[in-house]
């Protein structure tokens, strides 16, 4: 198998082998979900992990941005965080102090609290891996599920695509993309997606949340907004429509991915939320999220199952692309480089 998320057909097959036997698990694995739920009487504390693989520079800040979006579509607050830190023989002193630095002050950004964790270092890495397990909060009545959607729902989506991917890319192949021409200045401002507008989506996930009744969120990383919309539709046993036109691409992601022969679909793109509303709902939230600051569109709709995913390209209506991995993994193999994984 390529680098990446297992494909969904097999990732279902295998969580459908586990056994709940604790009747306190609401929500366990499952394909498409972004985190666990636990019944704790009068809320559920929510849990979730995952790794940062991809990223090298600001691995700590990354760490926990990612971690807190999936807290966040799930309508629920962040809390607290482990993180486990692997580390390259040779690291020095300074190199880790940096990683805990930005670990904290990402934590702090977003009033998470570090309750601990695990850190070494590990023979036979190329480079630092951190995994996190984040736990949160939710009211029972607030949960939104990713298996939420319903048909007739509109499709909102935040920001635009790809913040993180963009980023990344302007991060750690920078001489490429020198190569291939695209402006230094360019370059500079996709080097600060990270932090501006950011990966976090939690504020656009409360405001919508606060600003209507949200039938579902998902976000979107690994594969890009075309495998978030795969994930959302399978989850919600659902089909949508979704017209390109209407994808906002950020014109530096977009010179990123002309020079670099990548599909800003396919392409990692935290920092953007999906959302699922009845459209007036929908009409509502895009005005309340442009007036804090937060660009949103209406991307699509959802459908009934039968009708599958499609995407509107000039008028033209085909099948969304799919993508067997994210087109960073995808790039970073093909150029020869270490394949970064989240």
């Amino acid at each position: 198998m390529l680098a990446g998320k297992l494909p969904m057909e097999l990732l279902s097959r295998l969580l459908s082998d586990i056994d709940v036997r604790d009747p306190r698990v609401a929500l366990g694995a499952r394909a498409g979900e972004d985190a666990a739920l636990i019944d704790m009487g009068d809320r559920y504390l929510v849990a979730k992990t995952d790794p940062i693989t991809f990223a090298t520079d600001h691995i700590g800040w990354y760490l926990v941005q990612v971690n807190a979006n999936d807290l966040a579509a799930m309508g629920a607050t962040p809390r607290w965080l482990l993180a486990t830190l692997l580390l390259p023989e040779g690291t020095t002193e300074t190199q880790t102090a940096t990683i805990f630095s930005q670990l904290i002050e990402a934590c702090e950004s977003l009033g998470i609290t570090l309750i601990g964790g695990h850190t070494e270092i590990t023979y036979g890495l190329p480079r630092p891996v951190m995994m996190g397990a984040m736990l949160g909060e939710v009211d029972k009545d607030k949960v939104v599920l990713t298996s939420g959607a319903q048909v007739g729902d509109s499709i909102v989506l935040t920001q635009g695509v790809a913040i993180e991917g963009a980023s990344i890319l302007a991060r750690e192949a920078e001489d490429a993309l020198a190569a291939k021409g695209v402006p230094q200045a360019v370059i500079e401002r996709a080097k600060a997606f990270l932090f501006t507008p950011g990966i976090s989506v939690a504020r656009a996930a409360a405001i919508a949340c606060d600003t209507a009744t949200v039938h579902a969120m998902h976000d979107p990383t690994e594969g890009g907004i075309a495998s978030a919309l795969l994930e959302l539709a399978t989850a919600a046993e659902v089909g949508l429509t979704v017209d390109a036109a209407r994808i906002p691409i950020l014109p530096e992601c977009r010179a990123i991915c002309d020079a670099l022969s990548l599909d800003p679909l396919g392409l990692i793109a935290s920092g953007a939320l999906l959302a699922t509303m009845p459209p007036p709902d929908a009409e509502r939230v895009v005005h309340v999220l442009g007036s804090e600051g937060i660009p949103a569109s209406i991307i699509g709709s959802i459908t009934q199952q039968s009708a599958g995913l499609r995407i509107n390209t000039n008028g033209e209506e085909r099948p969304l692309p799919t993508f067997p991995r994210d087109e960073l993994a995808r790039f970073f193999a093909d150029d020869g480089t270490d394949v970064r994984d989240e």
